[in-house]
């Protein structure tokens, strides 16, 4: 099975949020205990774990389910 397209789907929805708070991918990653060049790959659907995803909502202020809804 293929998971790359719901990682790049969380990628997606992770940069739109992020924006929608008016943060930089720094800031955001910084938030999220993340170095920014992870981050980066995060929202390129490149590398993520349950544990990055958590989080970044935690960062975000919203659970971890509101990620997941694209």
């Amino acid at each position: 099975m293929n998971y790359l397209p719901l990682y790049r789907k969380l990628g997606e929805r992770i940069e739109y949020l992020r924006k929608e708070e008016g943060l930089t991918q720094e800031e955001l990653a910084e938030k999220a205990g993340l170095h920014r060049a992870y981050f980066w790959d995060v929202e390129q659907g490149k590398n993520i774990s349950i544990k990055t995803a958590y989080n970044i909502a935690r960062a975000l202020g919203i659970k971890l389910t509101k990620l997941f809804d694209f």
